[in-house]
C-alpha cells in the first residue's frame, strides 16, 4: 500500500502521521508544502475544490495532513487512511 501525505515537516500532526504510517510499513510519498512551491500550489487547488475542506476553509485552517490513497480517496483522517 502506498499513501501520499500532503503536509509540512513543521506540523506536529504531519510528523505524527508520518511516524504512524512508517510504523505500519506503508510506503509514503511525502509532499512537503514547506519545501516545495509546486506542491503547495497543487495542494491549494485540491483544497479549494473539495467539500472535506469546507469547514477548515471557513475557520481559516490549512487542513494538513491530507492523505491520498492509492484508489484516489482523499481524507484528513489518519485512522481512515490506515484502515484502507
Amino acid at each position: 500500500m502506498k499513501i501520499t501525505v500532503v503536509g509540512s515537516h513543521l506540523c506536529p500532526d504531519t510528523l505524527y502521521a508520518l511516524n504512524e504510517l512508517k510504523g505500519k510499513n506503508i510506503e509514503i510519498d511525502f509532499k512537503n508544502l514547506s519545501a516545495s512551491l509546486p506542491d503547495l500550489k497543487e495542494y491549494l487547488a485540491l483544497r479549494d475544490g473539495l467539500e472535506i475542506y469546507s469547514e477548515i476553509r471557513n475557520m481559516g485552517g490549512i487542513g494538513i495532513p491530507c492523505f491520498i490513497l492509492e484508489d484516489g480517496t482523499k481524507t484528513l483522517d489518519l485512522n481512515e487512511a490506515l484502515g484502507k
